[in-house]
């Protein structure tokens, strides 16, 4: 899974390219696979370029040629193949026709590239990075009680909430003239029709679900438990279950409440090392302020005089103050982590300046 700051920089790539339009058929797009020989890539465009002389239009003909020999000129400073492949581009992106700027961008993505790709058209080919971006690895969340029930889905840092079902389970006391265990018969009845049809949802909405990684189940009181264990989940289903977990709410409260109490679940999962580096951040801001910053007068001062350890950007934050802020985070080898506002936390750090850091030591005032 990407990290933020992965997602960002190929969101920031994937953007500028996305904005140049040739007139003609003279944008160069390469996507070389993992393990593939830059040798033999650079022979094709060597190809390509005296197969270009054959284009009639002259401004054409100069601007693929131009981009071809960038390409492979930026090649050679390459050398080999990264682990990951590599995903090169190069036109002519001059405003004004007639004028030249050809400039060429390399990557090697987050993701490895399995395909070997040569497009040369009006736009820069970017399906493939676009697809780096898409989430689709899930986890099903299940909140419930004896008589209500939220199905959603965690999609990277998002939980997008699917479905709700009530039932008419009768409350635990019992209607006058009705015997005390013929109630507590109609209500255990009406309590197992009720895990039962969210079972079949639960089926329904996951079992296929190709990116399933594993369902977390949660909610007050013991029947989160009876749903798991006593036969109401089908087996392929049962054996998706990878916690279950105690909590004080249910519906969207407890959803949010669910995904908090499941971080060893999420471990590895970027929406956990989001909340955890934030949670240390408020954490410290509440009790110890003096050290951290936040505000971006504070933290480019931090950053310059090179106190800090960690630095937060807010995704919010205006691109140009993100790329200034790396910059001088590069200097100090301070870590930099972009935050996203999908998240409480996230939409905290945009509330309180868009930006934070987590100092080496105390700054004495």
């Amino acid at each position: 899974m990407l990290t933020s700051h992965q997602k960002y920089h190929l969101k920031k790539l994937i953007t500028e390219l996305g904005s140049y339009s040739a007139r003609h058929t003279e944008f160069v797009t390469v996507y070389v696979p993992q393990g593939y020989d830059l040798n033999k890539i650079m022979n094709h465009l060597s190809q390509e370029q005296g197969t270009a002389t054959n284009i009639k239009s002259t401004q054409t003909r100069n601007n693929v040629i131009d981009a071809l020999e960038r390409m492979v000129q930026r090649l050679k400073l390459v050398g080999k193949t990264p682990p990951n492949g590599l995903a090169i581009f190069s036109g002519n992106v001059a405003s004004r026709e007639g004028a030249s700027d050809v400039k060429v961008w390399d990557i090697e993505p987050p993701v490895p590239i399995k395909t070997r790709i040569y497009r040369c058209d009006k736009n820069f080919q970017l399906d493939i990075l676009q697809d780096m971006l898409d989430v689709k690895e899930i986890y099903g969340l299940i909140v419930l009680d004896a008589r209500d029930a939220t199905i959603a889905q965690l999609k990277g840092k998002v939980i997008i909430p699917m479905l709700k079902t009530h039932s008419h389970v009768p409350g635990k006391m019992k209607a006058g003239g009705q015997s005390a265990h013929r109630f507590q018969q109609n209500r255990d009845l009406a309590v197992k029709a009720h895990l039962k049809k969210v079972a079949d949802y639960v089926k329904d909405q996951f079992l296929m679900h190709e990116g399933l990684k594993g369902i977390i189940v949660g909610g007050p009181g013991s029947t989160k438990y009876d749903f798991v264990e006593k036969g109401f989940l089908t087996g392929d289903v049962q054996k998706k279950v990878l916690a279950v977990k105690d909590l004080s709410y249910t519906e969207e409260f407890g959803l949010q409440e669910l995904v908090d109490k499941s971080q060893d679940v999420l471990a590895e999962e970027e929406i956990a090392d989001e909340k955890k580096i934030m949670h240390r951040f408020l954490e410290l801001l509440a009790t110890k302020p003096t050290i951290v910053a936040y505000g971006i007068i504070e933290v480019r001062k931090v950053l310059e005089l090179g106190i800090a350890a960690t630095l937060l950007v807010s995704e919010a934050l205006d691109e140009k103050i993100i790329d200034e802020l790396e910059e001088k985070a590069k200097q100090y080898s301070t870590e930099v982590k972009i935050i996203s506002t999908d998240t409480r936390e996230g939409v905290q750090l945009r509330d309180i300046g868009k930006v934070g850091a987590i100092l080496r030591y105390e700054q004495i005032t």
